[in-house]
């Protein structure tokens, strides 16, 4: 119930962004299973947004992604960055999906993706044990 409440005091905006998120989160899930990784990248690369018209901030379209990951089953890291990717470039916003790996307590190899924009990151975080490995999208100084 204060699920709903919460989504009613959003305004219609953010409710429109958080739908958006949500649908491209559960199809980036499922697209992980079904799809090749190459296509999928490609469809959240997407062409950049041609209107100039009111967007979102990049911080709130990670919001948006993440509220909409809790949402999902298995909506792992690297669904949250696909959708994430798609929502910043629909939105004319340059984003860079970075993977990176780590060694876990372990000793076992773990894999982590995230976005940034900006030098910023928009989701994902970045644990400070990670090397990033891959760089996938618009790298700064490339243009977008």
């Amino acid at each position: 119930m204060q699920r709903l409440r919460k989504l009613r005091d959003l305004s219609g905006r953010d409710r429109a962004l958080l739908a958006h998120a949500g649908l491209l989160v559960l199809a980036a899930r499922l697209g992980l299973w079904v799809l090749p990784f190459r296509l999928l990248r490609r469809l959240a690369e997407g062409a950049p947004a041609r209107s100039a018209g009111a967007r979102p901030a990049p911080e709130r379209i990670g919001w948006a992604v993440q509220v909409a990951s809790s949402c999902v089953p298995r909506a792992t890291c690297l669904s949250q960055a696909l959708a994430a990717q798609r929502l910043m470039r629909r939105h004319g916003y340059p984003a860079a999906l970075r993977i990176g790996v780590m060694r876990d307590g372990a000793g076992q190899i773990a894999a982590h993706a995230w976005v940034e924009s900006g030098g910023a990151v928009i989701v994902g975080g970045t644990p400070a044990s990670l090397a990033p490995f891959a760089v996938l999208g618009p790298q700064p100084g490339r243009g977008q």
